[in-house]
């Protein structure tokens, strides 16, 4: 079982940064895939950024350049600096784990923190 907790939300106005961190409980957090998503009133949530085990990388075209993810496995900790803000990146962001539990795989969610973009 994974708990996630996430913190570090808030209200910023466009152009300032905001970084969110991502508890995580349990043992071998270094296994897991972490990753960022967020859901905007209305919208679909969608992911945002996500990282291996080993450290590789992805992003959503909208964020490329502006945030950063990243992990401190010996806190069991997930990260994502945030540069840059827009209004448009304003949701709630959500932390998101996979973890290897053979044979299937388990996804395990945070409850969430408000980012707020003012223009």
């Amino acid at each position: 079982q994974v708990q996630l907790v996430e913190s570090g939300g808030g209200l910023v106005q466009a152009g300032g940064s905001l970084r969110l961190s991502c508890a995580a409980s349990g043992n071998d957090f270094s296994i897991n895939i972490m990753a960022w998503f967020r859901q905007a009133p209305g919208k679909q949530r969608e992911l945002v950024a996500r990282i291996t085990s080993g450290g590789s990388t992805i992003y959503a075209d909208s964020v490329k350049g502006r945030f950063t993810i990243s992990r401190d496995n010996a806190k069991n900790t997930l990260y994502l600096q945030m540069n840059s803000l827009k209004p448009e990146d304003a949701a709630v962001y959500y932390c998101h784990a996979l973890r290897p539990d053979w044979p299937t795989t388990r996804e395990y969610w945070g409850q969430g923190t408000q980012v707020t973009v003012s223009s």
